[in-house]
């Protein structure tokens, strides 16, 4: 259970909670108007500014235009960093899982805190998490929050903006579609004004008619965002909080196969591939992992993710395979794959290492001697040189040779 906290109108809340005089009073907070012609932008308008159409990022000398009898506060850096750090610490009482995104906003995953927050009979409801976390904030600030509960980060962040100032709204499990289907394609977490019009030029609207696209025929039109986009307005976000203070929580790599597959020897292949890169980049960074999480997507977009914890920490492809196979075979079914990736986590330096952990091992050596020296992709396995084609499909240069780094440099990425 995910919430997203998002204080309302936090600079000049934070000015009005301190200065009586100025609260029912337009508050724009941000650079000097000079009389409309001052230069620089709006930091936050309060809700009295906003009713004539002041917003943030808005030049100054325009929300001067729109509105000249409103209070102009020059921003105190200083006191808003001290609100948040409160803020933050009211947001750690009710779990250690979360994550700032901003001075005003955080997610929190509530899920292992039911339970310990709610009564002898029962686990606490999201709702009550939320209603109990908008009461403790404005008891320690005397600051109003907005509150989204769903099941994930991005339709939680949706919700969060829908009754502001001091709203809180619930999207029940299984809703999720219906309740973002009606909201216009703006509202979707990652489409700002350039997105937008170029969705509209194409006739999407609604975050439901950007649902009903063919995924293929809008990442033609947008690039691989497009594909990203229509399975967020389907409701489907597996991404996790992340807690704060976590420096690289995964080191990662997945792929899309440019065609759906249910072909086990090429989902076998790039799984090995996929080991040997994520366990060359744990080398790379000096560190070791314990958990292996499998991330597989079918062909209706279904996406879901596998983990298992090792018993020891290791670095080595073939160790991360092994694991990666067995969560493969776990959920692989009828369907076809469209993507896979593999995740290491709980990772830990040496010095958290155990005393007498095996270096690796001299194949993976004499593998990063070697690409160090000649570039990635000059050492190989033998099993994925196969008949002359990559694990996804395309044919490799020459027959036989592996893919350079420049052709798999977009499947990597080290999720922070």
């Amino acid at each position: 259970m995910i919430l997203h906290v998002d204080m309302d109108a936090f600079y000049a809340a934070v000015e009005q909670r301190d200065h009586p005089e100025l609260r029912g009073k337009p508050v724009i907070v941000g650079a000097d108007p000079k009389g409309g012609r001052g230069r620089g932008v709006v930091a936050t308008a309060s809700y009295e500014a906003r009713r004539f159409g002041v917003g943030s990022a808005m030049p100054i000398s325009q929300a001067w235009r729109a509105c000249p009898h409103g209070v102009y506060v020059r921003p105190d850096m200083e006191k808003y960093v001290a609100v948040s750090r409160q803020v933050m610490a009211v947001l750690r009482h009710f779990t250690d899982a979360v994550e700032p995104v901003s001075i005003d906003e955080a997610f929190l995953d509530v899920t292992g805190s039911r339970r310990l927050l709610g009564t002898p009979g029962g686990a606490a409801s999201g709702e009550e998490i939320a209603r109990a976390l908008k009461t403790a904030i404005h008891d320690q600030t005397r600051l109003m929050a907005s509150v989204g509960v769903a099941t994930s980060k991005m339709v939680a962040k949706v919700a969060s903006d829908m009754r502001k100032p001091d709203g809180l709204v619930l999207v029940p499990p299984g809703t999720e579609a219906s309740f973002l289907a009606p909201l216009p394609v703006r509202r979707l977490w990652g489409v700002g004004p350039k997105m937008e019009e170029a969705l509209i030029k194409i006739g999407v609207h609604t975050i439901g008619e950007l649902a009903a696209c063919d995924p293929a025929r809008l990442e033609r039109r947008l690039g691989t965002h497009g594909q990203d986009l229509v399975q967020l307005a389907r409701g489907q976000d597996d991404r996790e909080v992340a807690r704060e203070g976590e420096d690289a929580k995964s080191i990662g790599q997945e792929h899309t196969f440019d065609s759906d597959t249910a072909d086990l020897e090429r989902l076998r292949a790039m799984l090995l591939e996929l080991s040997d890169g994520v366990a060359r980049r744990l080398r790379q960074h000096g560190t070791r992992a314990r958990t292996v999480t499998l991330k597989y997507r079918d062909e209706d977009f279904q996406t879901c993710t596998r983990a298992e914890t090792l018993r020891d920490a290791t670095d080595s492809g073939d160790l991360l395979f092994e694991a990666a196979w067995r969560l493969f075979r776990g959920v692989h079914g009828r369907r076809k794959v469209r993507l896979v990736g593999i995740y290491a986590s709980h990772l830990g330096g040496p010095s958290q290492m155990p005393l007498f952990t095996a270096p690796p091992s001299p194949a993976d050596r004499a593998r990063d001697l070697v690409e160090e020296r000649f570039g990635e992709g000059a050492l190989t396995r033998a099993s994925l040189l196969g008949d002359g084609r990559r694990p996804d499909g395309r044919s490799l240069p020459g027959g036989g040779e592996r893919e350079t780094a420049a052709d798999r440099k977009g499947s990597r990425r080290l999720r922070r």
